[in-house]
């Protein structure tokens, strides 16, 4: 989480962030936990996160980031997290 978390620097970033999961897959909790910490640090900077290509289920168990998720149902990924709280 924190090799993530170390590649964003919310300070010195643009107003506007695009992170694009196209090719990768979040995979656990603590994952969807990181790009959550993330979400918030950039709100506590006032500037914006967005977030592509992110599983339905991914979407549904954010909390901060929830709104940052740009949905487009034709291209995003459809898989599911192993440790997930959905059941």
């Amino acid at each position: 989480m924190a090799q993530f978390q170390n590649l964003f620097s919310p300070k010195e970033d643009p107003e506007h962030v695009v992170i694009e999961f196209k090719r990768s897959k979040v995979m656990d909790h603590s994952a969807v936990e990181a790009i959550d910490t993330l979400a918030a640090r950039y709100q506590a900077e006032g500037k914006r996160l967005h977030l592509r290509h992110l599983s339905p289920d991914c979407l549904e168990l954010l909390e901060k980031a929830k709104e940052m998720v740009e949905v487009n149902t034709y291209e995003d990924p459809h898989y599911h997290i192993a440790d997930s709280k959905l059941g």
